[in-house]
């Protein structure tokens, strides 16, 4: 039943397919006598409902004649196919899932009442509601049992959280919805809302589900007007009169869908935040954003203007705070990143790039104030935000000698390693030998060297104190001369405010001097073993995250509540994003749920004596 053009098929844990149920229909009407529905049913379910579940899940008592379940229970059932056109109801009948635990799986439940002293819980009949849930290509109804306890007398419905919540993980995964007042929710449209876009709004959900639901519910019409068709043709006298097929049903409205989305986060809240809060890191970038607080709406509208982000060399962020005022309020984020390190017995990070307040003139900066803990804190000034300082001095970005002036600014500050230069052009000299015959030119080899493979295989150095600031005064005095100016004499730098801002970075000289890579592995090329790098020196991460964290709220706005939601959702999902791409031979897994994941790593190191996946690490509490 269940098709997923968009989203993809979707197969039950447990129980026959589909078409296997539709072949075992008729004999389960052949070797049981008739049954009645209990009536508390009849009043939940639709009418085209009725036959095929009595039918298939109900045998009268042979002593007192009332119904009651077949004795082979399983999750799902499936209503029989390829029906006869008396009635179009028959084309359109929906799954049913029975959620039994106690009776399937004989599983130990107790009353959760503290004055009951755990005694053990007992089947108590039918529940009298039957859940209509709605899925991916349509709807199925979900049924359950009463559980008693006979020293209290309380009865607890078998899908409720004071029952689930007893289950081990395999059994509790396989029950498949979020039950809510009216509607149920199945799991495969919950994840279909986890990721969140700039445009994966609940709005936008709405219409792929409508569009799904409304293909799935035409193929149906289809198939039931191909069974009819026949008999059109083959009537001598009267053509017969067939019955128009049902409505679509109506879908539950996007605000539902978001009313949905909340409590199946809540749900997953302490799992969230104890994989977020689980982050730790050597080298830590601190740097902020307005632009994801404008999304802020209802109340809460106005109260926050930035967002301060923590992130480490793998470019994972360990705590998000909202503030009132950049760099204002920090305090608690600051002892409560201290505390995790020294809750979990970490060592302390060894620096921390800042984009302001690295250095003070008057003692301690705000930054080491804050991390006070932290002694041997270096905290340095990101290099990208020293060289955007001086873009400030320039007349206007659009002269003709912008681009040249910051790519010469870079370079009075980088150079390239000469020994991992040395061996990429080794390496490329080899691949070239392999295509080619005869001596290999050294402007050749230059000219193949891409700017990706000297990012990957060379690390950049800084010059120097010295060598860096007689370079970029020499670059300076050259730019704000006649050699700075364009063909209609408009210089590109402000004289009065180059030099004030020269004046006031050159004490930053001597805090972006850090060379700081970090060796992700080797790679052979033409015979060569290089080393590959990544640059976990400077901020520049964290401002590439900061256009991922204004997608994390889908949409224009948001309310608090679901703003945080939408936030700290977006984190966990991001860590492990950057964990995956950090960890050498990512996995083809993509999962987000640590819970399945500890069960199933759990359960592999019993049966197997080994990790299902020998990358994963479960989060702390």
């Amino acid at each position: 039943m269940k098709m997923g053009v968009l989203f993809g098929f979707k197969e039950t844990c447990a129980g026959p397919s589909p078409s296997a149920e539709a072949a075992k229909t008729s004999d389960l009407l052949h070797h049981q006598p008739p049954s009645e529905l209990p009536s508390h049913w009849k009043d939940h379910l639709p009418p085209f409902q009725h036959e095929w579940i009595r039918n298939t899940l109900f045998k009268a008592n042979p002593q007192t004649g009332k119904p009651e379940l077949v004795s082979q229970l399983k999750l799902w059932w499936y209503p029989p196919q390829n029906q006869p056109p008396t009635s179009p109801d028959l084309f359109f009948c929906r799954p049913l899932f029975l959620w039994m635990p106690l009776k399937m799986w004989l599983f130990p439940l107790v009353c959760v009442r503290p004055d009951c002293g755990k005694h053990r819980l007992t089947a108590a009949g039918l529940y009298r509601t039957v859940r209509k849930v709605l899925d991916i290509d349509g709807w199925y109804d979900l049924a359950t049992k009463y559980l008693e306890c006979k020293c209290c007398k309380k009865k607890y419905p078998a899908w409720s959280e004071d029952i689930l919540g007893q289950l081990d993980m395999g059994h509790r995964s396989q029950f498949p919805a979020l039950l809510t007042y009216r509607y149920s929710c199945d799991s495969w449209v919950l994840r279909m809302m986890r990721e969140r876009t700039l445009g994966n709004s609940v709005t936008q959900l709405y219409k792929k589900l409508m569009e799904q639901h409304s293909e799935a519910w035409t193929q149906r019409v289809l198939q039931y007007l191909t069974a009819c068709e026949p008999f059109t043709r083959s009537s001598l006298v009267q053509p017969p009169v067939f019955a128009e097929p049902p409505l679509l049903p109506a879908l539950p409205k996007p605000k539902w869908l978001l009313a949905v989305y909340a409590r199946d986060f809540l749900g997953r809240l302490h799992e969230v935040k104890a994989k977020i809060t689980s982050v730790l890191g050597c080298v830590l970038k601190m740097d902020s954003t307005k632009k994801v607080t404008k999304k802020l709406a209802g109340a809460a509208s106005g109260t926050a203007a930035w967002c301060t982000n923590v992130g480490n060399e793998h470019r994972q962020v360990l705590i998000s705070v909202v503030t009132a005022a950049e760099g204002h309020g920090l305090d608690p984020m600051a002892a409560g990143l201290m505390k995790r390190y020294r809750d979990v017995g970490e060592a302390a990070p060894k620096v921390m790039y800042v984009d302001r307040d690295c250095c003070s003139q008057h003692g301690r900066s705000r930054v080491k104030i804050m991390f006070s803990e932290w002694i041997e804190l270096e905290v340095r000034l990101d290099i990208w935000h020293f060289m955007r300082r001086f873009a400030a001095g320039v007349t206007t970005e659009a002269h003709p000698l912008y681009g040249i002036f910051m790519a010469r600014l870079s370079t009075s500050i980088f150079q390239w390693d000469a020994e991992d230069v040395a061996a990429l052009r080794r390496a490329k000299e080899g691949e070239l030998a392999a295509k080619k015959t005869g001596h290999v030119s050294e402007s050749v080899v230059s000219a193949r060297i891409s700017r990706r493979e000297l990012a990957l295989h060379c690390r950049r150095r800084t010059r120097g104190v010295e060598e860096t600031t007689r370079l970029i005064g020499s670059l300076i005095d050259l730019f704000d001369s006649a050699d700075g100016k364009d063909t209609l004499g408009v210089p590109l730098l402000d004289y009065e405010r180059i030099q004030q801002i020269w004046k006031e970075q050159r004490k930053h000289v001597q805090c972006i001097q850090d060379p700081l890579y970090i060796k992700t592995g080797t790679l052979k090329k033409g015979g060569v073993e290089l080393c590959c790098y990544r640059c976990a020196r400077g901020s520049t991460s964290l401002e590439s995250f900061h256009l991922h964290l204004n997608r994390f709220i889908p949409g224009t706005s948001a309310s608090d509540a679901h703003f945080q939601a939408y936030l700290l959702e977006g984190l966990m999902r991001w860590n492990d994003d950057r964990m995956e791409d950090a960890v050498k031979g990512a996995s083809s897994i993509r999962s987000y749920g640590s819970a399945m994941r500890e069960a199933v790593d759990r359960l592999s190191r019993t049966v197997f004596g080994k990790p299902w996946d020998e990358r994963y690490r479960p989060p702390g509490a």
